[in-house]
């Protein structure tokens, strides 16, 4: 199975991503977890982004606060598939981060979640490894039934 690279702007993002590598560890997902800095370390970034496919990787998740060009960064260097995880700051409260990862230009997407949204990053990056991956695709179907099954109880305590 391709692995998912979780690439953290700061360590402050740790608590976010910490969401996701919940989900990817559930779903029995290998992923490997780096700290790179757009503006600090652009160049080891880049590195990173234009040679993961050769390193097994098949989808990268980007987690970035304030400027957010961690996920653009990634994404100008990569044909993987990038999403940006925006990450909430004091300031504006995530939306500089939200719109510096979501306004992309043509050629160069990038899939992006919610503020702070790593489990999502986390669902989304497994069910684009699920196209070709019929095991991790058989316990996302499970995930789901389990989500089903959860709400119903919900409903059954409701009206009892």
């Amino acid at each position: 199975m391709k692995k998912t690279a979780l690439i953290l702007g700061s360590d402050s993002d740790l608590p976010i991503a910490e969401k996701a590598i919940s989900v990817l560890k559930k779903l029995e997902m290998p992923y490997e977890a780096h700290i790179m800095s757009a503006h600090r370390t652009p160049e080891r970034t880049a590195a990173f982004a234009s040679s993961a496919r050769d390193e097994g990787f098949g989808v990268i998740i980007a987690f970035a606060g304030k400027a957010a060009h961690l996920a653009g960064v990634i994404a100008a260097q990569t044909c993987l598939p990038v999403i940006g995880v925006p990450i909430k700051s004091p300031d504006l409260g995530g939306m500089d981060a939200l719109l510096s990862t979501v306004q992309m230009p043509s050629g160069i997407p990038v899939a992006t979640v919610a503020i702070d949204g790593g489990a999502n990053a986390a669902w989304l990056a497994a069910r684009i490894l699920a196209l070709g991956e019929p095991e991790l695709a058989g316990r996302l179907a499970h995930e789901k039934e389990l989500m089903a099954e959860a709400v119903a109880e919900k409903d059954r305590k409701l009206n009892s």
